[in-house]
């Protein structure tokens, strides 16, 4: 069989043609190819594996990884093979979330700042040091924020909607169980907090004003939302113009327990389904990062996204 139709024969196979694709534009990791493509190592490993025997790609050590490259310099490809796979690339669905994937991880190679911070809070409280904590950190950055009509979308018990209220205008939280509700509303007056309101509610057509809130936000609450990109939109709707969304939620994952365990709906989302949620909703200056891993199994990840409603 000639070269060609040895090489035709490989991007015939969907997987490796976006892998190919993926490597026009540049070269990567097979760890960052897992977070564009949703696949597993092994699955990914053994497709370069055959585009590496038929010199469609090349590898090299960086460190820890192996980072694969478009092409190779020993056998440059058939300018016909690459003309296949323009059209190819053209036909495929996959080709724009693909592109847009990609940008978010080399969004993250460039944020050598947020890596930086990763380091530091590891180290964070491993020594003991008099008069440091979170606690302490977290007070001081309320005490920075303006003061804010706050919407505690998915509230529960409302620990942190009470952590808002010592420096907001006004919260109100919102949660779809009214034992919740209850609970949050005795604590609340107990405390003495007459900016913080409670109101039975779900997050995807949450009982607040449209256009009334400066700040929407969402913790841990958007996977047990049965339409999460609803819940988006309602944020959306009312927040003010210029208001911002704050969205920490759980990486994808594979524990499929925790939808027993914790009423999980969905099993966490990918960066790019919550960067799309963001955008559909009509967010600007869309955010979205890996902030924080568990240390013990299922060694859940954090997602922390925000955007911005457009307009003063």
């Amino acid at each position: 069989m000639s070269s060609i139709l040895k090489s035709l024969r490989l991007i015939a196979d969907p997987t490796r043609l976006r892998i190919l694709n993926l490597l026009r534009r540049e070269d990567l990791s097979v760890v960052e190819l897992q977070d564009v493509l949703g696949m597993g190592q092994s699955r990914i490993s053994s497709q370069l594996s055959q585009l590496r025997q038929g010199q469609l790609v090349t590898d090299r050590r960086s460190g820890k990884n192996i980072i694969y490259t478009f092409g190779s310099d020993a056998a440059p490809l058939d300018e016909r093979l690459v003309h296949a796979l323009d059209l190819a690339a053209a036909d495929m669905p996959e080709t724009a979330d693909d592109a847009a994937a990609l940008a978010l991880i080399l969004t993250k190679r460039r944020d050598k700042a947020r890596a930086y911070f990763d380091n530091l809070a590891g180290k964070f409280g491993r020594t003991y040091c008099p008069g440091r904590s979170w606690k302490a950190l977290g007070e001081t950055l309320l005490k920075l924020m303006p003061p804010l009509v706050i919407a505690d979308l998915g509230a529960g018990e409302g620990t942190f909607s009470q952590l808002l209220a010592q420096r907001a205008e006004k919260v109100i939280a919102i949660d779809n169980a009214e034992k919740m509700v209850e609970y949050g509303t005795d604590v609340a007056r107990e405390n003495g907090y007459t900016n913080l309101e409670y109101r039975l509610g779900g997050i995807e057509d949450p009982p607040i004003e449209e256009g009334s809130v400066d700040l929407a936000f969402l913790s841990q609450s958007l996977h047990h939302a049965v339409r999460p990109e609803a819940a988006i939109a309602a944020a959306h709707r009312i927040l003010k113009p210029g208001g911002r969304i704050i969205v920490l939620d759980l990486l994808k994952h594979q524990f499929e327990d925790a939808k027993d365990l914790y009423a999980d709906l969905w099993l966490g989302f990918s960066e790019l389904e919550m960067s799309r949620f963001l955008k559909n909703a009509g967010f600007d200056e869309v955010e979205v990062s890996v902030v924080d891993r568990e240390s013990e199994p299922p060694f859940f990840q954090t997602l922390l996204a925000l955007g911005t409603k457009a307009g003063r």
